[in-house]
């Protein structure tokens, strides 16, 4: 794993995302699109040991379970302090939230602040998933 250079702080790895966390609350609706967003996502860039701060997207057609908000957040929380990679943490995010709902259809799309000039944007979904036979 690459070191960061320069000042070092101090982060966690990936063992430290609280997925017992996020809690599913069962659904008996007709289908519909329910989408999530929030602008206080944060981890830690394992290369720099600089925050990354991203705007994320979570869109989902449930199967019989929605997501229970609160949870969601905490889950979030526990990336905070942990340097994972911005690609890496889309698919961690889309995974968690696949295993925890088998939804009908996820996306999960993450925006990061602009660094050195670069905007990077991540999203999974369900379509791509699947097209390419990768199992959640």
């Amino acid at each position: 794993m690459p070191v960061a250079e320069g000042r070092i702080f101090e982060f966690e790895d990936e063992s430290s995302i609280r997925t017992d966390f996020l809690e599913a609350i069962e659904y008996e609706g007709l289908p519909q699109k329910i989408k999530y967003e929030t602008d206080e996502f944060s981890a830690v860039c394992p290369f720099s040991g600089l925050p990354d701060i991203a705007h994320v997207e979570i869109d989902y057609i449930p199967n019989k379970k929605i997501v229970e908000l609160k949870s969601l957040k905490y889950y979030f929380m526990s990336f905070r302090n942990v340097g994972i990679y911005q690609e890496q943490a889309t698919d961690r995010i889309y995974r968690d939230l696949h295993n925890l709902l088998n939804p009908e259809f996820l996306s999960v799309k993450t925006i990061y602040n602009i660094r050195g000039g670069i905007l990077a944007t991540c999203i999974m979904d369900s379509e791509t998933v699947n097209k390419n036979r990768i199992v959640p």
